[in-house]
């Protein structure tokens, strides 16, 4: 009787937020910002030992979330592989952790400003062009693709200093964008707590590094290295850790909220066969009654394109499936969601050549055994 509590209760728990994902941002050849105060501080330090303090905080907290880092000492990662790490994982979070800067050939007060900011994917709030919102902060960020290979064939053709460039973001529609800003605001409201407390609010702006992640997704700009005061505790180990403890308070409050979501709770133990039905059924992903239609009978394999990965079960009527009817592949996780499919693996691809001038970033998989896996 306990053994089998114990395996409901394991099951339970696995659909939880489990795994996050910690970028620091920069590294290796690409240092980030550096400070002007003659000591060199460089951004991609400060960012490691946040994050790195982020992780051992969650280790410690939560034994059960696995903590995925982007990179776990100086070394330079490509912002596509930032996020393909985060995918691979099957991360309920992403997190990228980055700081601020200012010119001072643009701005007169560069030297005053400061404070946090976080930001989501997607278009600003005020309505106005992507672009224009964080211009000089989007720009730097993205401009470290100019630090890889090959960087135009990887990211379609996108040149950070190309403002209609970033016409491509008008076309994305960020299934997770609620999660992520719910996220955020919680995220700006803990980190007021923290050794940097002026709040430069949350926005959505065009950021490479959040575009391929599959998963609710945040950039913080922990504070300006240009202003003396913010360098002071980004610099220093006691801030670090304040930064850092800013952030796991977000995220134990994002966590709780994901887990109610998904009907995590510890089960009561059972003595009869009507309690152990009603156990299992609250087991189920709460979203299982959802609209979307649910995989395929257990053992047949069906061939589709896969347009998304989300954390959250979707209505098959959303706008983000074009009319098309998806097919839910519920991983223990995620969901991924395919559309287009057939038991017939050449009209299934005969499809996916249309679905893919809808959805450039979609692939063509096989359904089967629970999951989905990329085919040519």
């Amino acid at each position: 009787m306990g053994g089998t509590t114990a395996k409901a209760a394991d099951k339970n728990k696995s659909l939880g937020l489990t795994t996050v994902c910690i970028d620091a941002g920069h590294g290796g050849h690409d240092a980030g910002c550096i400070s002007r105060d003659g000591k060199k501080i460089k951004e991609k330090n400060i960012t490691l030992a946040i994050a790195l303090k982020l992780k051992e905080m969650i280790n410690k907290e939560y034994p059960g979330v696995k903590v995925v880092m982007t990179r776990s000492d100086d070394r330079f990662i490509e912002l596509s592989e930032r996020a393909a790490i985060a995918n691979r994982n099957n991360a309920g979070l992403f997190i990228s952790i980055h700081v601020n800067s200012l010119d001072p050939k643009n701005n007169k007060n560069w030297a005053s400003v400061n404070g946090y900011s976080i930001h989501c994917l997607g278009q600003s709030r005020s309505g106005r062009d992507l672009y224009s919102s964080n211009m000089d902060l989007c720009r730097r960020e993205n401009s470290v693709i100019l630090l890889e290979d090959d960087y135009s064939t990887k990211y379609q053709g996108f040149d950070p200093n190309d403002p209609e460039s970033y016409i491509i973001f008008n076309l994305m529609q960020n299934a997770n964008l609620t999660s992520s800003l719910n996220f955020a605001e919680t995220l700006a409201k803990t980190m007021a707590k923290g050794p940097i407390t002026k709040n430069r609010g949350v926005s959505q702006d065009p950021f490479l590094v959040l575009w391929k992640t599959t998963m609710p997704a945040v950039l913080i700009e922990c504070g300006f290295i240009t202003n003396s005061s913010n360098l002071a505790q980004m610099s220093s180990k006691k801030g670090q850790e304040g930064i850092a403890k800013s952030i796991f308070d977000a995220f134990v409050s994002f966590k709780k909220s994901y887990d109610s979501s998904v009907g995590v709770s510890a089960p009561k133990k059972t003595t009869t066969k009507e309690e152990k039905q009603t156990v299992a059924a609250k087991e189920e992903p709460a979203a299982k009654t959802s609209t979307a239609k649910e995989e395929a009978a257990s053992g047949e394999i069906i061939y589709g394109t896969q347009v998304l990965a989300s954390a959250k079960k979707m209505s098959s009527s959303d706008s983000f499936f074009k009319g098309y009817t998806p097919t839910a592949v519920w991983t223990g996780k995620v969901y991924k969601y395919v559309i287009g499919t057939s038991s017939d693996k050449a009209e299934a691809k005969s499809k996916n050549a249309k679905i893919r001038k809808s959805f450039p970033e979609s692939f063509f998989v096989v359904v089967k055994d629970g999951n989905t896996e990329r085919v040519k």
